[in-house]
C-alpha cells in the first residue's frame, strides 16, 4: 500500500510538472476562508474620489451639482458683487472694526495689524499702519452698507420681473466683508441669493444671509470663477484687494476678447478707491490697451447711480429683447404676472431715464 502510495505521489508531481492545477489547499481546521465583504461602489468610495486618480470626478461634479441646484430652484441668471472680505460690517455706530486674519479666514488679524481704536489714537499708542487703517476701517464700513443698500434696490427690482424663473439673483463669493452685505441687501429684501465659498486653509463659514438651497462651496478656484461668469448678466465690484482684482480683470479679459457669449454690464464701485489702485490711462497710453476698452465698465459712487447703470444695462441687453421676441410674453400670460403688469408704469419698470427714449 505505502508503495503504491507513493507510486501516486510521484504520478501526481509529473502531472504538475507539465501544468496541471495543484489541489485547493484546506485550511488546518478545515474551514474555508471568511465569506468577503461587498467592495465598495466606486462612486462611493472616498478613497478613490479623493485621490489624484478621481481628480477628473471631482471637477466634473463641481459643474454638475450646481447646475443641478440652479435648475431646481429656477435660476435663470445672477448679477455678481465682488469686493473685500477682510472687514466686516459696522452694525452700530459704536461697534468697532476688525480686519480679518486673511480672505476666507474668521480669525481677527494680529492686534498691530488692526485699525487703531479711539482710546489707542488719543493715548498716541497707535502706530501708521494702524492709523491708515482706522481711516480706511470708516471707509470700508460705508462700502459695507452701500453694497447692502444697492443690493436691496437691485432685488426688489428684479422680484417685479414676470418671470417662471428668477432673474438677476445677487450672487457673492458667499463670505463674511462685501460678499456677506451683498447677501444681506437681497435676504433683507426677499429674495433669493447665492454664496459661492471657496474651500481655503483657514477656519471660515459661510455668511448667514446665503439661501440655504444655492449654499456652494468650491475646491476649484477655477470651477468657481466659471459658475460666476456662466449665470451673471452685470457684475459689480466693491473694493478689494488680490482676489478682487483677479476676478474682476478676468470677466473684463472674456469680455475685451468676446469669450462671453452675451454682453455683461460691470460697474465698478468707489472710484476714488479703485483710481489709487490702477491707472487705466496709462495702459491706453501705452497701446496696451485699445481706448474702446475703457467703455467697458463704468464707474459708481452711490448706490443710487450704480443701481441705475444696472437697471439700464440690463434692461437694454435682455428685457427690451426678451420682450421683444416674445420670450418674456408666455410669463405674462400667467396670473400673478398680468396683475403685477397691470399696476406698472413704464417708469416704474424703465426707471425715468429710460423711459424718456422707450418709444
Amino acid at each position: 500500500m505505502r508503495e503504491q502510495g507513493t507510486g501516486n505521489t510521484e504520478q501526481g508531481s509529473g502531472n504538475r510538472d507539465q501544468g496541471s492545477v495543484p489541489a485547493a489547499v484546506i485550511p488546518a481546521n478545515g474551514a474555508p476562508p471568511p465569506a468577503l465583504a461587498s467592495a465598495p461602489l466606486a462612486y462611493e468610495n472616498s478613497g478613490f474620489l479623493n485621490s489624484a486618480d478621481g481628480r477628473l470626478i471631482r471637477i466634473v461634479s463641481e459643474y454638475m451639482e450646481p447646475l443641478a441646484r440652479f435648475r431646481r430652484e429656477q435660476i435663470q441668471d445672477t448679477v455678481v458683487f465682488f469686493g473685500s472680505a477682510r472687514f466686516r460690517g459696522r452694525e452700530e455706530a459704536d461697534h468697532a472694526l476688525e480686519l480679518l486674519e486673511n480672505t476666507g479666514s474668521t480669525q481677527p488679524a494680529p492686534t498691530h495689524e488692526q485699525p487703531a481704536s479711539a482710546p489707542e489714537i488719543a493715548a498716541g499708542k497707535a502706530t501708521d499702519l494702524q492709523l491708515k487703517r482706522a481711516e480706511a476701517a470708516v471707509e470700508m464700513a460705508r462700502y459695507y452698507e452701500d453694497a447692502r443698500r444697492l443690493s436691496g434696490m437691485l432685488t426688489n427690482w428684479a422680484r417685479k420681473i414676470p418671470s417662471r424663473r428668477h432673474r438677476f439673483v445677487v450672487t457673492s463669493g458667499g463670505g463674511p466683508g462685501i460678499m456677506e452685505a451683498a447677501n444681506r441687501g437681497a435676504h433683507e429684501a426677499g429674495g433669493k441669493t447665492i454664496g459661492m465659498n471657496i474651500r481655503l486653509p483657514f477656519e471660515q463659514a459661510p455668511n448667514p444671509y446665503i439661501t440655504p438651497s444655492l449654499n456652494f462651496e468650491f475646491h476649484y478656484f477655477f470651477m468657481r470663477k466659471l459658475w460666476f461668469a456662466y449665470l451673471a448678466k452685470a457684475l459689480v465690484v466693491f473694493p478689494g484687494g488680490f482676489g478682487t482684482l483677479d476676478e474682476m480683470f478676468e470677466i473684463l479679459t472674456l469680455a475685451q476678447t468676446h469669450k462671453l457669449a452675451k454682453k455683461i454690464t460691470v460697474v465698478i464701485y468707489g472710484s476714488d478707491y479703485w483710481k489709487k489702485v490702477f491707472n487705466l490711462d496709462v495702459l491706453v497710453d501705452t497701446g496696451a490697451i485699445s481706448p474702446k476698452d475703457i467703455e467697458l465698465f463704468q464707474f459708481a459712487d452711490t448706490p443710487e447711480q450704480a443701481f441705475e447703470l444696472l437697471r439700464k444695462g440690463l434692461t437694454e441687453n435682455y428685457l427690451k429683447a426678451e420682450a421683444a421676441d416674445g420670450t418674456l410674453a408666455e410669463s405674462q400670460t400667467m396670473k400673478q404676472g398680468e396683475e403685477l403688469m397691470a399696476s406698472w408704469t413704464v417708469e416704474d419698470f424703465l426707471g425715468p431715464e429710460l423711459a424718456k427714449t422707450s418709444k
